[in-house]
């Protein structure tokens, strides 16, 4: 479980990394630039897969297509359902949509811990209850505060918990079905870079975009890669509830940047910092519980030992 947390807060930092990287990735637009993170995301992850030994996944769900031809079919929709969520994250910031795609990643760890607790009767401890409570308090504000809900939110919001959820219902949740949902994507991604838009000769023109775009598969493989492997790791609840971790982080970085959080803004960010705040604090009492019981397992293993001895004697 330690594994997938520390995966999904490496994910959460690298996302909001992404978040403001897109800046050096002008003059692309952001169908350009979804065109370069697919062609070069997919290249950095066989690498990792390749050096991790995950790359027999890949191989696995081809002879499961082979067998079972209407895998395909699904392996279609997840690389449709994993994609758009992707173009999304760029397209909404570059058109002035970014407010409402970011509530849909206010909303979206709450869709993924009612999932988690519908249909996979996960239980909340009492630190996570309180957790939710205050998310639920500021997502509810900000929807309040803004009046109204974007396809741009809703999407965001159910489409990647509908995502996850199938993914592991297929048994293709791990590295090998991301690789899958990259590559399946490639001619969309050629269209956009070489036939919508003559991309190739602004990467030309403006020699740092080369430096740029490699820079943009690299990080991408990291954030996306690790997010994989997160949901693969923890359960559907924990999953969900750390994802706030990113616009939290986003908050921040937007703060040192400059930007300020509005008066009827507070209400929104303080009781989700508040829950993110909880989970932490949970973590910490969970890993000094297990270290106090270790001491006292070692010790009684001792005692015992010393029994054994003295009964020898």
């Amino acid at each position: 479980m330690y594994k997938g947390v520390a995966l999904s807060v490496l994910a959460s930092i690298t996302f909001g990394v992404l978040y403001f990287y897109t800046q050096f990735l002008q003059p692309l637009d952001s169908e350009e630039t979804f065109a370069w993170r697919m062609l070069s995301t997919l290249p950095f992850i066989t690498l990792f897969m390749w050096w991790s030994g995950d790359l027999k996944h890949v191989t696995e769900i081809f002879r499961r297509v082979l067998q079972q031809p209407l895998l395909l079919l699904w392996l279609l929709i997840s690389s449709f359902l994993c994609t758009t969520q992707l173009w999304l994250f760029l397209w909404g910031p570059i058109n002035g949509r970014g407010l409402e795609v970011s509530l849909g990643y206010f909303l979206l760890p709450l869709v993924m811990v009612l999932v988690g607790c519908v249909l996979y009767k996960e239980k909340l401890s009492s630190w996570q209850m309180l957790a939710v409570a205050l998310a639920v308090l500021g997502v509810g504000h900000e929807i309040w505060r803004i009046g109204s809900m974007a396809w741009e939110t809703v999407y965001v919001a159910l489409a990647y918990p509908l995502y996850f959820f199938l993914r592991r219902q297929f048994k293709t949740d791990n590295l090998g079905g991301f690789w899958w949902d990259l590559f399946l994507i490639l001619p969309v991604a050629f269209y956009l870079g070489f036939v919508y838009s003559d991309s190739k000769a602004l990467l030309l023109n403006y020699s740092h975009l080369i430096w740029a775009v490699l820079g943009l598969g690299f990080l991408s493989a990291l954030g996306l890669g690790s997010y994989i492997l997160a949901s693969r790791y923890l359960p559907f609840v924990i999953f969900g509830l750390l994802s706030y971790l990113e616009p939290v982080l986003l908050a921040f970085a937007s703060m040192m940047l400059g930007e300020r959080v509005e008066a009827d803004e507070w209400l929104t960010y303080i009781p989700i910092w508040l829950a993110v705040l909880l989970l932490v604090i949970e973590g910490v009492l969970h890993v000094l519980k297990q270290k106090r019981q270790e001491r006292a397992l070692q010790k009684n293993v001792e005692n015992y030992q010393d029994q054994i001895g003295r009964a020898h004697v």
